[in-house]
């Protein structure tokens, strides 16, 4: 469990990347830390990528996408049916979306 100050400071942090603001060396150090050890955070730094990518866009299907947090974290990913694998794809997702 996060202590509240630390939350506060990594929500901060996060909106500074979803803007495309700078962000130190440290700053992403910290918040890699606690992403690679909390799921949340880890969520919480994909929406912020995935926003910081996507501003420009306004279409609903990558809005549903950013929602439920399916978006591939590589930006230059994207899925070709002739060529990839559903079940590889999604190899990255969380948890409760991969089979058991």
């Amino acid at each position: 469990m996060l202590r509240t100050s630390t939350r506060v400071r990594i929500q901060e942090i996060l909106s500074r990347i979803a803007k495309g603001d700078i962000v130190t060396l440290q700053e992403r150090i910290f918040i890699n830390k606690y992403a690679s050890r909390d799921q949340t955070v880890s969520a919480w730094l994909r929406k912020a990528s995935n926003l910081q990518q996507n501003q420009s866009e306004s279409n609903p299907i990558d809005h549903l996408l950013d929602g439920l947090d399916l978006r591939s974290s590589d930006p230059h990913t994207t899925y070709n049916p002739e060529q990839d694998d559903l079940g590889e794809w999604f190899s990255g997702a969380p948890s409760w979306i991969r089979r058991s």
